[in-house]
């Protein structure tokens, strides 16, 4: 189990960097969309919001909810051998 916590923990680091560049770049290209003015800047927010909002859990998401997961699965399928 010990090598199993370690593979995740390694895989999980090894996400960090390209997982949080996804993100910042996403996030940073829909700034201007959301506290942008003129016509049709409200249809616009109303995409932009949920989509800001999509990428910040996804990052949660993806660094620490699906590993914790799989750990779990995995020492489960363990114990059941």
């Amino acid at each position: 189990m010990a090598d199993l916590t370690k593979a995740i923990s390694e895989g999980a680091g090894l996400r960090v960097r390209p997982v949080m560049m996804t993100v910042a770049t996403v996030i940073i290209g829909l700034i201007p969309i959301m506290f942008g003015h003129g016509t049709g800047s409200e249809v616009m927010q109303r995409i932009a919001a949920p989509m800001i909002g999509g990428m910040s859990s996804a990052l949660l998401l993806t660094l620490v909810v699906l590993p914790a997961l799989f750990k779990l699965w995995k020492q489960t399928s363990y114990k059941l051998k």
